[in-house]
């Protein structure tokens, strides 16, 4: 068992935020935690680091309790950009973890580079902008090589090309054997990295494997979008459109069909989209299903 959650319960005077919560992760799997502002994700987050106490309930990581400092040694908790200190620079934020978890210096600046922040590792975070505070934030996550990687809103401040490789990096790790607790807002990127979710609503978990309700659609642009959708309705191909874009549900290998079936009939495909709708539509559901964020 890399974590098991049970029964935390956590209140703020008369409020109560966690009501019971409990779930284990045993493999070395990517598991996301979605729920909107204010629901406790950062304050479960902060108990199961032990920075935070419980009301009731208890945590065990890699068959230890969350109490025992020798279990911070096996995993990484990513925090938000306020715990860095503007006067030191990147290196130092490495070397006083490097400095705690016995660490090379050797290993610091391998994986400096393997975040890509070596190019401004003796900076001063303040002169940083937010994207590089992130880099610099999972570099730090990342040095000990957790067994368990506890990340809160990694992607936040990340331009594409950023969030892409952080994303390919988490899924790289998975497949090393890291197991992956992390809370975000951007539904898309959870889509690309896990089918594992745990809702927050209300102080209460609903645990889903949302791999049964993902579909793959994609959005297709073309010059005349009402012949292209006769022509493919025609084809028995179902077919929705909003302005000048076709959605089309469908596998990988059916597009080059539909490609050759719109250019046999003249229509120009002006640009394409894959979309996978997955973690967005359930959240909808969860949590707009009586007309608003609970």
């Amino acid at each position: 068992m890399i974590l098991s959650v049970n029964n935390i319960h956590k209140s703020y005077g008369k409020e109560e935020v966690l009501k019971g919560i409990s779930f284990d992760i045993n493999n070395s799997e990517i598991v996301a935690l979605v729920g909107p502002n204010g629901s406790g994700k950062s304050t479960l987050l902060n108990i199961i680091n032990n920075l935070l106490p419980a009301n009731n309930g208890k945590v065990n990581i890699l068959g230890g309790s969350n109490k025992d400092p020798e279990v911070f040694r096996k995993i990484s908790f990513m925090q938000d950009n306020t715990v860095l200190y503007d006067y030191l620079t990147g290196y130092d934020h490495l070397q006083f973890i490097g400095d705690l978890q016995r660490i090379t210096k050797k290993h610091i600046f391998e994986t400096a580079e393997r975040i890509g922040i070596d190019g401004y590792l003796n900076k001063k975070v303040g002169h940083y902008s937010l994207g590089m505070k992130q880099h610099l934030l999972l570099a730090m996550a990342l040095i000990n090589q957790p067994k368990l990687l506890i990340l809160d809103e990694p992607l936040n401040g990340l331009d594409p090309t950023s969030a892409i490789k952080v994303r390919e990096l988490l899924l790289e790790l998975a497949e090393q054997g890291t197991a992956i607790l992390l809370s975000s807002h951007n539904l898309a990127e959870i889509d690309k990295v896990t089918s594992n979710i745990l809702f927050l609503k209300n102080g209460v978990l609903i645990h889903e494997d949302l791999s049964a309700h993902k579909q793959v659609w994609y959005e297709i642009k073309v010059m005349d979008v009402e012949m292209a959708e006769f022509i493919l309705s025609e084809a028995n191909i179902t077919t929705k459109f909003e302005g000048n874009r076709l959605y089309i549900c469908l596998k990988d290998e059916n597009l080059q069909n539909i490609f050759e079936l719109l250019k046999l009939h003249n229509i120009v495909v002006l640009d394409i989209e894959k979309k996978i709708l997955g973690t967005e539509e359930r959240y909808k559901k969860i949590f707009f299903s009586s007309g608003g964020v609970s």
